[in-house]
This record gives structure tokens, sequence and C-alpha cells, in this order.
């Protein structure tokens, strides 16, 4: 009985430290925006905006979180310039998930400012759901 108790540990031990492993916001990066803000962050001109030290990654993280949660359409002015793409939502995301990948946008790139935590992002998708409700 031990014994099988013993290979059970062993066999599922990788999975259960895999589930519990924080998500990377690089990968998360890589598989949900890096096709439209590109693999350095540049975007696409007057369509997609860039993620280069614009006010939108290193300013308020609540306006970037929000931007994550409902996603953005029409024309906006980013470091002079107009864009006029549409984001979806990534609402679908979880807080962890939401968190790690904008902590990224907002460290990588060149970009230096603080991380994006798990509360401020279930505070923020909390506020949401009362303003559109």
């Amino acid at each position: 009985m031990k014994i099988k108790l013993f290979l059970a540990v062993i066999i599922f031990s990788p999975l259960l430290s895999k589930a519990q492993q924080k998500p990377n916001g690089k990968a998360i990066y890589t598989q949900r925006c890096m096709t439209c803000h590109q693999v350095d962050g540049t975007g696409a001109q007057n369509m997609i905006p860039p993620l280069i030290k614009t006010e939108y990654v290193l300013g308020d993280k609540t306006t970037l979180i929000k931007i994550l949660l409902n996603g953005l359409s029409g024309e906006i002015k980013v470091n002079g310039d107009v864009y006029a793409g549409e984001m979806p939502s990534q609402a679908f995301l979880k807080d962890s998930e939401i968190a790690a990948v904008l902590s990224y946008v907002r460290n990588s790139f060149g970009n230096k400012a603080g991380l994006v935590t798990n509360a401020e992002v279930r505070k923020s998708r909390a506020a949401n759901k009362k303003v559109i409700d």
C-alpha cells in the first residue's frame, strides 16, 4: 500500500506543481497579444498602438486593467499618433493571468513600471461589473 501511494505522489506531483505555478506573463503575451502588438511591442502604425513607453502602459494601472477587461475600440491618441484598431476584451483571462501579462508588458520593451497585482485586477473587475450592470 505504501509503495502505491509513493508511486502516485511521484507520478502526479509534477502535475500538481504546474497547476500551482504562477501564470507566465511572457507566455500569455505571446499567445494573446503578440499577433497585434508584435514581438517587440511596436504595434502596427495607425491601427495597433505600441506598448513602448506610453502613458497607457506606464500610467494608471486601473486604466490598463480596464482596457483588458473591456477591450478598446475607436480612435485613441498614443504618443502623438492616432490609432483606430479594435482590441477585443480579454475578460475571460483569470485575474492572475491579467496581472501577469500586464506586469510583463509594464516591464518589457524598455518599460520600467510597477507590477500589477491579482488584488488590483480583482478590484477593477468588481468595480467594472458595477458600472456595466
